[in-house]
């Protein structure tokens, strides 16, 4: 309850832009509802005054009222829906970049228990929820509400038993809208669950739908996709069963008006209690009563399921990153690139990934990073991109601990070619350029000599306007990890972390990405994680690691003369030859 009660406070913030054009809205649909009365009004003069009076000069001008009158509420009928449209879209529109905004800040942590077809659900069913709530739901639960009311005052003015009568029913209608009202909210919400549960399958499936294919198992993935779509189905029946089981109440109640206009109002007529003009006036007011009794329960509906989304939607909006950039940040628009660890350590679900780490890279320096999957080495870099914070210790880059630093300014100084490499769907030229897209087209290409991808861009269809990423031409590993590589040599960091960027391309390729590495061209403080020696062999320090520590630490003769896991691995990748000097550069014999 207090989360509804704040999100309609978010919700109102974005409202209080519209809000004059709103209040015009509604005063236009008042408007309309006043004029609602003026029909059944005339047609209940034209029986008793011009039918049964005889006085045959009025009709004439009743007529004209009555045409004046729908012509009125159909011209500001056509305003109203267009304000409330234009408003609907407005805060949706803010909204939505409102929360995509939000989005953009969570760190890490937030995506990784998050599932990305429920972010998206987020964006697109349940945002139009809520343009259908301000677009329609608002003025058509006022308006009927207006009428409800203008027509039982009207029809005390012609009768007070008869409204009596009529009124006697009302209360029976608010028991049944506030028992379905109750039902149908837990529905809602089990049903916007299982929405989002079965759009994050379907988005799941199609971003994997090679892996799918691979291992034959689309049989297996169908089979899945019927289950995630039987629970949405049952929970949209079981929200449906709770208004189609209030519905026929709603109807009935709505035909008892009828029934008592019919039955006690003909008895008042016979009776001259009422004239027949009067009858026909009230029956004119039915309508303004019957249709917001049948429509309750829709709109009961459509109001669950209005505050079941905006919960959702404010829900993922208020979750605050644990990485944030400081108020007063240190800002520093190009860095040095002096990287040190100091004893740092770092913990996630009670399990520790890094352990009392330290170590110091000058600028200009080469790391190299080795050791078993699950060793930490990734997340060293995570916690130097400030991705992560640390549990313990302190990451200092040019002597400012990270966490003191502005968190655009440290992000944008640093490269990064990471080891999943995302492309988006872009030219390549784009794609590379992601960092400096207004940069010159020679600087693209530089980037992509150094990376070695030039050579295979021009041989594709466009060259560098060829599209890549979700819908475009498919790339080998290789060819994607040199345009992540080339994509972070164009930032021109002061510092450039390779997380294991060399290791789906050939030896040769790799030798030459090394070559344009040490020559001196990039002038920063490298990061090298990788599997392979040889991507790390002529590093100034190299660090290797075992479950989250620093095991050996030395450049690769010294580590070579330690006889240590480094070592052991550098007899198992080059065949046991125990020398550097028996291997030439590229680790053949």
């Amino acid at each position: 309850m207090k989360l509804g009660k704040v999100s309609v406070r978010w919700l109102l913030s974005f409202l209080k832009k519209y809000r004059w054009l709103m209040f015009l809205g509604l005063a236009l649909t008042t408007v309309i509802s006043v004029l609602a009365i003026v029909n059944p009004y005339i047609a209940g003069m034209i029986v008793d005054d011009v039918i049964t009076g005889g006085n045959y000069s009025l009709l004439p001008k009743l007529i004209l009222v009555l045409l004046l009158v729908t012509a009125v509420r159909g011209v500001l009928r056509y305003f109203y829906q267009v304000i409330f449209e234009t408003c609907s879209q407005g805060v949706l529109y803010e909204m939505r970049d409102r929360v995509y905004r939000k989005l953009l800040q969570e760190d890490f942590a937030f995506y990784n228990k998050k599932r990305t077809g429920d972010l998206m659900s987020r964006q697109t069913g349940d945002m139009d929820a809520i343009r259908h709530f301000l677009a329609y739901v608002i003025y058509a639960v006022y308006e009927n509400v207006l009428l409800f009311a203008f027509a039982l005052v009207m029809i005390f003015t012609v009768n007070v038993k008869l409204a009596l009568c009529m009124f006697a029913v009302l209360p029976f209608t608010a028991l049944t809208t506030y028992l379905q009202a109750k039902e149908v909210r837990p529905a809602f919400q089990r049903s916007r669950n299982c929405f989002s549960a079965l759009n994050s399958f379907v988005q799941e499936n199609i971003s994997g739908n090679r892996v799918v294919k691979a291992f034959a198992k689309e049989d297996y993935e169908i089979g899945k996709f019927n289950r995630q779509n039987d629970e949405f189905r049952a929970a949209q029946v079981k929200a449906s069963k709770i208004w189609m089981v209030y519905l026929p109440f709603f109807e009935m109640l709505s035909n008892a008006l009828t029934i008592i206009l019919m039955l006690y109002g003909g008895y008042m007529v016979i009776n001259g209690e009422i004239t027949l003009g009067n009858m026909v006036t009230v029956n004119g007011y039915l309508w303004m009563l019957t249709v917001p009794l049948r429509m309750a329960g829709w709109w009961v509906n459509d109001i669950q399921n209005f505050r079941t989304s905006l919960e959702k939607i404010y829900g993922t909006y208020v979750e605050e990153p644990n990485v944030k950039t400081p108020e007063n940040g240190t800002i520093r628009k190009r860095m040095e690139g002096a990287v040190e660890f100091k004893n740092v350590s770092y913990s996630a679900d009670d399990e520790d990934i890094v352990n009392h780490v330290s170590f110091k890279a000058e600028p200009g320096q080469t790391v190299g990073i080795i050791g078993p999957t699950g060793a930490g080495k990734s997340t060293i870099m995570n916690l130097l991109c400030r991705f992560y914070d640390t549990t313990e210790g302190e990451v200092l880059v040019d002597g400012i601990d990270v966490r003191e630093l502005n968190l655009y300014d440290l992000r944008d100084n640093i490269g990064m070619a990471m080891q999943d490499v995302f492309l988006f769907s872009d030219t390549i030229e784009g794609n590379i350029a992601y960092a400096k897209p207004d940069c010159p087209f020679e600087d693209v290409k530089k980037a992509a000599i150094m990376a070695d991808a030039n050579h295979f861009i021009q041989h594709l269809p466009e060259g560098y306007d060829t599209v890549v990423g979700e819908r475009g031409v498919g790339l080998s590993g290789g060819q994607k990890q040199r345009i992540s590589l080339a994509r972070a040599l164009l930032k021109d960091p002061s510092i450039l972390i390779l997380d294991d960027t060399t290791s789906a391309v050939d030896m040769e390729t790799e030798s030459y990405i090394q070559e344009q590495l040490n020559s001196g061209k990039i002038k920063c403080t490298i990061f090298i994680i990788a599997y392979r020696i040889s991507s790390i062999k002529d590093a100034d320090l190299i660090l290797v690691m075992d479950d989250g520590r620093i095991i050996e630490r030395g450049t690769h003769e010294q580590l070579l003369k330690n006889q240590g896991y480094y070592a052991e691995t550098f007899k198992n990748q080059y065949g046991g030859f125990g020398t550097e000097e028996e291997v030439d550069k590229n680790g053949t014999k």
